[in-house]
C-alpha cells in the first residue's frame, strides 16, 4: 500500500478537504462521493462523515486508491 505523509499547519483539516490537498480526488463532489460510498477509513474505521476533523497522527485510508493518509502537524 502507498503512503504519504500529509503535513499541515493547522490543529485539524476536515476529511474531504485532506483528500483534495493530497490529490486523492480533484473535487469536492469527489471527495463527498469516496466518503459516502464507504471507502474511506480514519483510524481503521470507515468513516461517512465528510467533515469529520482529521488531527496529527490520524491515519486516512481508501480502498480504491491503496492510499494511507498520515497526517503531520
Amino acid at each position: 500500500m502507498k503512503k504519504d505523509i500529509v503535513s499541515i499547519k493547522t490543529d485539524f483539516i476536515k476529511l474531504d478537504s485532506l483528500l483534495k490537498f493530497a490529490g486523492a480526488c480533484e473535487t469536492g463532489g469527489e471527495a463527498k462521493e469516496i466518503i459516502l460510498s464507504g471507502l474511506v477509513k480514519v483510524n481503521g474505521e470507515v468513516c461517512l462523515m465528510r467533515g469529520k476533523k482529521i488531527r496529527n497522527g490520524d491515519k486516512v485510508t481508501i480502498d480504491r486508491e491503496n492510499l494511507e493518509l498520515e497526517v503531520k502537524g
